[in-house]
C-alpha cells in the first residue's frame, strides 16, 4: 500500500484557507481516481496551547505506485497540485511512502 501525505503549512489567514479549500481545492481533488482511501486531518493547538507545526493533512492510499503515478499525472492531479499555490500560504510538503 502506498500513501500520498499532504501536510498543509500554518496558513497566514486560516479562515480564508479554510473557504477555499473546502469550496474550491477539495472539489477538484475529489475529481482524482485510483486511491482507496483519503482522509483529510485539522491539527488542534497542542496542550499547553502552541500551534502545531502543521495546519492540515490529507492523506491519500493507493494499492501500488504506479496507480499513485497515474492519478497525480492526471488532468484532474496535474490541476489540484497546480491549484495549492492559489491557497497554501503557509507551504505545502508532499511525501509518499510505503505503508509496511
Amino acid at each position: 500500500m502506498i500513501k500520498l501525505t499532504v501536510l498543509y503549512g500554518q496558513p497566514t489567514d486560516s479562515e480564508a484557507f479554510e473557504s477555499y479549500y473546502a469550496n474550491i481545492h477539495l472539489p477538484l481533488a475529489s475529481k482524482m481516481t485510483g486511491h482507496e482511501k483519503v482522509e483529510f486531518t485539522k491539527f488542534l493547538d497542542g496542550a499547553d496551547g502552541e500551534k502545531p507545526l502543521y495546519y492540515r493533512m490529507a492523506e491519500f492510499w493507493y494499492s501500488n505506485i504506479e496507480i499513485m503515478q497515474r492519478a497525480m499525472g492526471s488532468p484532474e492531479g496535474q490541476t489540484t497540485t497546480a491549484d495549492l499555490s492559489n491557497f497554501a500560504t503557509g507551504g505545502v510538503t508532499l511525501l509518499v511512502g510505503e505503508v509496511v
